[in-house]
């Protein structure tokens, strides 16, 4: 009796827990199961960003070097270089935040965790992701000297907005 009147008190106190958070955050997002099961993210047409990884001066810039997306909403970074050496679009945090569909370079279709993109000279790539993790983000080129030479930005991750 005794051990279940315990139990008892832990299931209430964890119910009085909720509802005061509840109380206390009325606009916390609590989605049902169902609503999240009827979204397929990867079928909304992907907003696309064009990024270049410096230019054909050579500057060591991104251009854009500011980003600002919104969870939940599916993307394609257009990236290019046109520059006559490699750079890298790194940010680690950034890759930890978000859902990678796909990377496309030439004939070749990379799936699953990227964290960095190595674009050669003259080269194109595709990043489609849906980010899913509101912060901002560090970018940079991760070859020594082009960070501090100014090849680094901010990539903001926005929570969604709701109806």
């Amino acid at each position: 009796m005794r051990r279940t009147f315990k139990i008892f008190r832990q299931v209430l106190s964890i119910w009085i827990f909720a509802i005061c958070i509840l109380v206390i955050c009325p606009n916390l997002a609590i989605a049902a199961p169902d609503k999240l099961a009827a979204v397929d993210f990867t079928k909304q047409t992907a907003i696309e960003v064009k990024v270049s990884l410096s230019n054909n001066a050579n500057e060591l810039k991104f251009f854009p070097d500011r980003f600002t997306f919104e969870s939940g909403k599916r993307y394609k970074l257009l990236l290019s270089n046109a520059s006559g050496m490699k750079h890298y679009f790194t940010s680690k945090d950034f890759a930890d935040a978000i859902w990678t569909q796909n990377v496309v370079a030439g004939n070749v279709e990379v799936k699953g965790n990227i964290r960095e993109l190595e674009l050669r000279p003259n080269t194109t790539a595709t990043w489609t992701f849906i980010p899913i993790k509101s912060g901002t983000y560090e970018l940079h080129c991760a070859i020594a000297g082009h960070t501090e030479a100014g090849m680094r930005g901010l990539i903001t991750i926005q929570p969604s907005v709701v109806d």
